[in-house]
């Protein structure tokens, strides 16, 4: 705008001069630069940019900035085993362990038989002297008794052959009574009675069979046997 008042004067000053008829001045100084005008509107999408020959390539620009961490996706799925590493160190000596017992001192049964014919008395023990099997010796027949060796769970159980008389044999465990059976009798008759009883023992523990109030039991040789038996169940 400065530019074009100035260009103006100098028209109207050399018009005049040349009307006067003298010599025109010198030209003025210019004058400062205007303002910078206001953004013009924006203008339409351009045409596509032409496309890059085959042997053409684009210069690549520099690396971004890192964008934002993603959300974490779905477990993806078990990939294959890897190779077997290395071995590792050797380990320190473990506790000792405990010395292994022979199969044959976890085993434990016997068999014993009445040798007489006479009555065992009323609420006594009854005796077996003759052996039919003793594994490890653990019935006492000096006793009459049997003592745990091994503790565990052991079964017991026995037949007896009574004649005339009613007969009632406990089964006995260390002084404690643990069961008792009875049979009454009638008169003329023969009969076999039978009982048996799981117990837990511990060792040095005894068990024996007694007589309570009736003692109808007997034996005859071959005709009629009276026998006591036992086992280990289970070693524990």
């Amino acid at each position: 705008l400065v530019c074009m008042l100035g260009f103006l004067c100098l028209s109207l000053v050399s018009t005049d001069t040349c009307l006067s008829g003298r010599m025109p001045g010198f030209p003025g100084i210019p004058g400062f630069p205007g303002r910078d005008g206001r953004e013009g509107i924006k203008g339409e999408k351009g045409e596509p940019g032409m496309p890059l020959k085959p042997d053409e390539t684009r210069k690549r620009g520099e690396k971004g900035e890192p964008g934002y961490k993603g959300i974490p996706g779905k477990r993806g799925l078990q990939g294959d085993f890897g190779i077997m590493g290395p071995p590792g160190p050797i380990g320190e000596p473990g506790d000792s362990g405990h010395l292994d017992t022979p199969r044959s001192h976890l085993q434990s049964a016997f068999s014993v038989a009445r040798a007489t014919r006479a009555h065992p008395d009323p609420n006594s023990l009854i005796r077996f002297s003759t052996v039919i099997t003793n594994i490890n010796e653990n019935f006492n027949t000096g006793e009459s008794k049997f003592v745990c060796k091994i503790p565990g769970t052991y079964y017991f159980v026995f037949h007896t052959s009574s004649y005339e008389k009613h007969l009632c044999v406990n089964l006995i465990h260390d002084d404690k009574k643990l069961a008792v059976f009875c049979d009454h009798m009638q008169k003329g008759n023969q009969q076999v009675s039978s009982g048996g009883l799981a117990v837990y023992l511990k060792e040095n523990e005894k068990v024996w069979l007694m007589t309570g109030g009736y003692n109808g039991l007997f034996a005859e040789g071959e005709n009629a046997d009276s026998v006591f038996s036992g086992f280990l169940i289970h070693a524990h």
